[in-house]
């Protein structure tokens, strides 16, 4: 996360990072604009606050001092001038560089050095620290531990038995819960995900079968699949037959969602998963929104999602609608029919500017039938775009 009152500061530091991780999910956060974040802001969902000194009316090492004491808050390195430095490192910052005169390695070397800590510090820890013979977690009754999936600072994914049925899920664990109220932080999306797909029953988007909530942690258990991500399925080749079948599929889920009023602004290949039988169903719904919402809770003028996979007007900040969405499964329709990503460049925000200027790619003439429909969902300006998933559908 980049919190800075200066627009042009955090392009540069959004610049720095995506040069380093051109996949590195970015919020940008402006206090001048969007006003302080309140002090009950956890952090949780970020790995590193990266925090320059430009807060209006507000001392920026004042900032870094109300973060740094908070109990279990990321990382925080902090941009100021020289004279600040040692004040910083006694506020306990992780780190520390003056805004005007950036070195770009030895940013990359200290964020580096950061999220390995973090990620070693994530590994060897486990929230099922129970009974060492059922690994069961003392406060997620009726699982049994099978094998961590994934994790980070604040969550960690398993794989694990319904003991009641024999059953393998998935649990999604939210560890360090902040307090409720802490609007914009993590255990609000980790619940809205919930809300927004707990009630759908579509073959093609996850089944969610639970979720549960205590005092220091909150966990969603879903359905297992078990055939590995779409992303795995490209990198290995796949069928032109299939791509188009996997494209059925993906509409299909994506139309229903948008029948309920949800957008899912993450679309990528990481987020679809395969059956042992060959369907897929989305996951993560952690950046859908619904679209009548009064108050989106990312914040003002933040961006999320994946560069490559973005739409035009969500890589600029812009009103989405479902023709967001149509265009992210334009860019995976053309990923999965070649093989390569429509659009490639060194940076995200080189990325995004493709994303807006650079011409629809062209298909090889093998697969010529299919560019029809390519430009119509990759078209830079919504209104050239197909309206909605069941145009789609029609399409094919």
């Amino acid at each position: 996360m980049i919190i800075d009152g200066s627009a042009d500061f955090r392009s540069l530091l959004m610049h720095h990072v995506t040069t380093h991780w051109p996949d590195a999910v970015i919020s940008a956060y402006d206090p001048t604009t969007a006003g302080h974040l309140p002090d009950e802001f956890s952090g949780a969902g970020n790995d590193i606050v990266l925090l320059g000194d430009e807060h209006g009316d507000r001392d920026g090492m004042d900032v870094l001092k109300r973060f740094t004491r908070r109990a279990a808050f990321p990382a925080v390195v902090y941009f100021g001038h020289g004279y600040e430095k040692q004040a910083a490192l006694k506020a306990e910052a992780d780190g520390f560089f003056e805004r005007d005169n950036l070195n770009h390695d030895a940013l990359a070397v200290r964020l580096g050095d950061i999220l390995a800590a973090r990620e070693q510090v994530a590994s060897t820890g486990s929230l099922f620290v129970g009974d060492e013979r059922t690994g069961i977690h003392p406060l997620i009754r009726g699982y049994r531990f099978i094998q961590k999936l994934s994790s980070s600072s604040h969550s960690a994914v398993y794989l694990a038995e319904r003991v009641a049925t024999g059953e393998n899920l998935v649990l999604k664990v939210l560890s360090q819960v902040p307090e409720a109220s802490d609007g914009i932080g993590a255990f609000d999306r980790f619940l809205q995900e919930y809300e927004l797909i707990a009630d759908l029953d579509h073959p093609n988007i996850v089944k969610i079968h639970d979720l549960g909530v205590g005092d220091t942690h909150a966990h969603i258990a879903m359905e297992y699949l078990d055939g590995g991500d779409l992303k795995q399925r490209i990198a290995s080749g796949i069928r032109e037959t299939e791509a188009v079948e996997y494209l059925r599929q993906m509409a299909s889920a994506l139309g229903r969602i948008h029948e309920v009023g949800i957008l899912h602004r993450d679309l990528k290949p990481g987020n679809i998963m395969l059956r042992g039988d060959g369907s897929l169903a989305l996951i993560d719904f952690g950046l859908a929104k619904r679209m009548r919402l009064k108050l989106d809770i990312t914040g003002t003028g933040e961006i999320f999602g994946t560069p490559y996979y973005m739409s035009p007007e969500q890589g600029h900040a812009k009103r989405m609608d479902p023709r967001s969405d149509i265009y992210s499964l334009g860019i995976i329709f053309y990923e999965m029919l070649t093989g390569e990503k429509p659009f490639r460049a060194d940076t995200a925000l080189s990325i995004v500017y493709l994303h807006a200027n650079a011409p629809v790619p062209l298909l090889p003439m093998r697969l010529a039938e299919h560019q029809s429909l390519i430009n119509l969902m990759l078209a830079k300006d919504p209104d050239n775009r197909l309206n909605s998933a069941e145009e789609v559908i029609e399409w094919l």
